[in-house]
């Protein structure tokens, strides 16, 4: 395993929510992590975010690491669910909350 995997490996072991973006929930640099920022404040759990802009071998690191080559990627209790497509459907059909909900996922504070 490379430095930068066992990093990423870290980052998802460390957290139970984890979303790789582009920027940050604050200030996202895409529609697509700006969703995904969207759906997870709405399901009101805490998560960490990665701004992969600002390491270049996290932005690359993490496409291999999930073997799927879009940003956002989300990660919850070390499970990799999707990206903003899969996190919407998700949502929409009440299974994001619900895969929250059976984690144990702490809520926002």
């Amino acid at each position: 395993m490379t430095d930068t995997q066992t990093r990423i490996s870290g980052i998802v072991g460390d957290n139970d929510v984890v979303l790789f973006m582009k920027g940050t929930p604050l200030f996202p640099q895409c529609g697509f992590s700006s969703r995904a920022v969207a759906i997870l404040d709405h399901c009101g759990v805490a998560y960490e975010s990665v701004d992969v802009l600002q390491d270049m071998e996290i932005r690359s690191g993490i496409k291999e690491y999930s073997d799927w080559p879009t940003i956002p990627q989300l990660y919850v209790k070390g499970e990799f669910l999707g990206g903003s497509d899969i996190m919407m459907e998700m949502f929409e059909a009440g299974e994001l909350q619900q895969t929250m909900d059976d984690k144990g996922v702490k809520k926002a504070t």
